[in-house]
């Protein structure tokens, strides 16, 4: 039986968080450099946060351990900043080189675990989810232990309240009693058509597939050497040859390359004997597509769900969402449409359409278009910056730079800059003269200056930045010091 404890006696649960996507499906808000999971979609917490949150605590039985976190290394700064922002500080944060799908991230994580907690119990849960009942949501935790204890791998299947073809299915290997309790698993199955998905609804004896698991670190780590043994050996180098990264442990890209790309289902699930599910029925959503956040946005009678800067006038079954303060949306006697505003992007779209989101994504990466992929505000270690307007010879920039955090002293070939303080206090390297700036105070950087600007404050410092130039590229610069050791 699993033993691993706290120091006041409970069972120890680490939480290995998924934080990777493609962000796709809830363009244009979510794209590839900037997913759903760290967007405020309903509220002011995003549901990285809340996944964050939810995998904090515990119960009677059992403690949440400081999550685990596996991400790529697009993500790694903001996933530092919002789980800062939380005041939870993880066990680590593991950098996959190149996505590999699920196996290969929840066995990295289970042998970077067993190094010093042979022992370990994991929690695998996606960042991305919205679970409504933390509670409830740890108390079925809490029943999962059981199976575990007994050498299970225990999957958590949702009761479905339709026949959705979107999902995966677990078939249980005895009836549904209500109770909650680990049952045995019989099959998993593909996302179905929609006469099939109607059947398995009326037997009664199937759940949707959540993603979300819970055992022993070793006793994945068996269940990859009895069936995956091949992927076990190349991960297993990649976490031995891992490298520190600012913080973070970067795992070795030349054996991670040679893993399989494969979904922990696929490669251990459909294959092992040794499975358990718990039916979870308090409400929960993979927020799918924007049908699935009209939803949880709460509509009013009419079926209307506003967010930001929104107006509906005879509207019905209808989303308006405006992501930028200065841009209203207005909505008229609009019928089962969804409208998403940003300042680079619009979409509009029929909501029954939503699940065809992702070839928007496409038809805009056949045609070029930044939009596709990049989303407006950029995340660097030291802050964001968004652009505000782009010419022929100029740029205009909002850059937010976080307390303690600095750019690096560099320079450009084909721009100059001026600065211009609007928020907090700035500290201003040019060439040899160091200066503190406060709101509205200016600089200006000729081209060639060797430059650099830091926060010394304890709140945000925002400037606006000026360039201008015959190249405002991203790549005209030369670094001479950099913290987060970038080239």
């Amino acid at each position: 039986m699993v033993t691993i404890t706290s120091a006041g006696g409970d069972r120890l649960i680490t939480p290995v968080i998924l934080a990777g996507g493609s962000g796709t499906r809830l363009w244009p808000l979510s794209r590839k450099s900037y997913p759903k999971q760290f967007v405020p979609l309903l509220g002011e917490a995003t549901l990285f946060q809340s996944a964050a949150r939810r995998l904090s605590g515990g119960t009677d039985q059992f403690r949440f351990a400081a999550p685990l976190v596996l991400t790529n290394s697009l993500f790694r700064f903001i996933i530092a900043e919002q789980l800062a922002q939380e005041g939870i500080d993880p066990q680590a944060i593991l950098i996959e080189p190149e996505g590999r799908n699920t196996a290969p991230a929840i066995l990295a994580a289970a042998l970077h675990l067993v190094a010093t907690q042979p022992d370990a119990i994991m929690l695998v849960a996606p960042s991305d989810h919205v679970i409504d009942d933390s509670d409830a949501f740890q108390a079925s935790v809490d029943k999962g232990l059981a199976a575990v204890a007994r050498g299970d791998l225990v999957t958590f299947g949702i009761r479905p309240t339709r026949a959705e073809t979107g999902y995966g299915y677990l078939e249980v290997a005895s009836p549904l009693d209500g109770t909650g309790d680990p049952i045995r698993l019989a099959s998993f199955v593909e996302k179905p058509d929609a006469a099939r998905a109607q059947a398995m609804l009326a037997t009664g004896n199937h759940l949707w597939n959540a993603g979300i698991f819970l055992f022993a670190a070793r006793d994945i780590i068996a269940a990859f050497e009895r069936h995956a043994p091949a992927l076990l050996e190349t991960v297993r180098r990649a976490v031995a040859e891992a490298q520190a990264d600012l913080g973070f442990l970067r795992l070795a890209a030349e054996p991670w390359a040679a893993a399989d790309t494969v979904a922990i289902d696929y490669a251990i699930m459909e294959r092992a004997d040794n499975l358990s599910v718990v039916p979870y029925d308090s409400g929960w959503s993979d927020l799918g597509d924007w049908e699935s956040v009209w939803t949880h946005m709460r509509p009013d009678a009419r079926g209307v769900a506003l967010s930001g800067a929104a107006t509906a006038l005879d509207c019905r079954n209808t989303l308006l969402r405006s992501e930028n303060e200065g841009l209203e949306i207005v909505g008229l006697g609009l019928d089962n449409i969804v409208a998403v505003a940003m300042n680079d992007a619009v979409l509009i779209a029929d909501k029954s359409r939503t699940q065809d989101v992702r070839k928007v994504v496409e038809a805009l990466q056949a045609r070029g278009a930044v939009q596709a992929e990049t989303f407006p505000k950029d995340h660097r270690p030291w802050g964001w910056y968004e652009s505000l307007l782009v010419g022929s010879r100029f740029q205009v920039k909002r850059i937010t730079v976080l307390p303690g955090a600095s750019l690096s002293l560099q320079s450009h070939f084909h721009r100059s800059e001026h600065w211009i303080i609007v928020e907090g206090t700035a500290k201003v390297t040019l060439n040899e003269d160091v200066s503190l700036l406060t709101e509205n105070q200016s600089v200006y950087i000729p081209v060639g200056a060797r430059h650099r600007i830091e926060n010394p404050g304890r709140i945000p410092m925002v400037f606006i930045e000026v360039q201008t130039g015959p190249y405002v590229g991203e790549d005209d610069i030369v670094r001479y010091e950099d913290r987060y050791a970038r080239g």
